[in-house]
């Protein structure tokens, strides 16, 4: 017996595919809107949309319990002119849309809960961020101000609007993860830069659980750090993944040295060289519990399995 219907927009990529199948299995009908077809043995309904336009795809949201929108290009890339405008298009289009498609709706989605990003806080340092910390400055940042403005300006008044600021998502099975293990194997696994940037980041477990409360739990509404309890510096999150990858030591990455690798791996130093520290404040405010709370833990789960 079907608990509803959710519709997954962008839902052909790494978050997307797991929440699907922890969907799934709770007991959920899961559509899945991509410009992709979907990977053999995913328990969702593809129907294709390009992010941007109405089309049949809106006809599904009717009576839908949820719309999740992950979409959005990988900020894991180049920052030239037409990335940015891509990553910043990919989002805001997409809102937009949805937006348009939920007040066309006679029988709106309950919930419309949308992935943002823990990045909006910038190069936070040491400063701890819950969901009233102010924004950073940078490209980033300008990102998710975008990304969230198109999202508070859309008018859902028959459903109900949650954000998550999604910190780094560990999983074994994609996302930026698989690379850091890959180069940790290759014992290329030491700090980056100063080793002093903080890491937040959580299971993808928890993360499923979380878009998960966010559909069924009525109470739930507006912005929230989608995190781990403790974030991590860099270099004691490269320390625990070797110790887990059984690579008891690694060359440490200069700073200077960064942009160099960022250009063979095709990405942009920011991303490595600055972190945040961000906390859930209102999860852990309204009884959240974290079944992945310590690194050591969550690291030896995904690569055990």
């Amino acid at each position: 017996m079907h608990k509803g219907k959710v519709i997954i927009a962008g839902g052909s990529g790494f978050l997307g595919i797991a929440l699907a199948r922890y969907l799934a299995g709770e007991g959920y009908e899961v559509f899945i809107l991509s410009r992709h077809l979907l990977p053999p043995g995913v328990p969702a309904r593809y129907i294709h949309w390009d992010g941007r336009t109405l089309g049949a795809w809106a006809a599904e949201l009717e009576g839908a319990t949820a719309v999740v929108n992950l979409t959005g290009k990988n900020v894991n890339c180049r920052y030239t002119t037409a990335a940015l405008d891509e990553i910043n298009d990919s989002r805001v289009d997409s809102v937009k849309v949805i937006g348009e498609a939920v007040r066309a709706c006679r029988f709106p989605p309950a919930v419309w809960v949308q992935a943002g990003s823990l990045a909006i806080y910038g190069d936070a340092g040491d400063h701890v961020c819950d969901e009233n910390a102010p924004h950073g400055e940078g490209i980033p940042v300008d990102t998710c101000l975008k990304w969230e403005g198109a999202f508070e300006a859309e008018n859902t008044p028959h459903t109900r609007k949650v954000i998550y600021r999604i910190s780094f998502v560990l999983g074994n099975g994609g996302g930026a993860l698989r690379m850091l293990a890959n180069l940790t194997k290759c014992y290329l696994g030491g700090a980056i830069g100063s080793g002093r940037q903080y890491i937040s980041w959580l299971h993808v477990e928890d993360m499923n659980r979380l878009w998960l409360r966010a559909i069924e739990d009525e109470r739930m509404s507006g912005v929230y750090n989608a995190t781990a309890p403790e974030a991590v510096t860099n270099a004691g999150f490269m320390r625990e993944l070797r110790s887990t990858l059984h690579r008891p030591w690694s060359p440490p990455m200069p700073a200077f040295l960064v942009p160099i690798g960022c250009f063979f791996l095709r990405t942009e130093p920011v991303l490595a060289l600055t972190g945040r520290r961000g906390i859930p404040a209102r999860l852990t405010q309204e009884g959240f519990e974290f079944r992945h709370a310590e690194l050591p833990e969550a690291l030896h789960d995904l690569f055990a399995k």
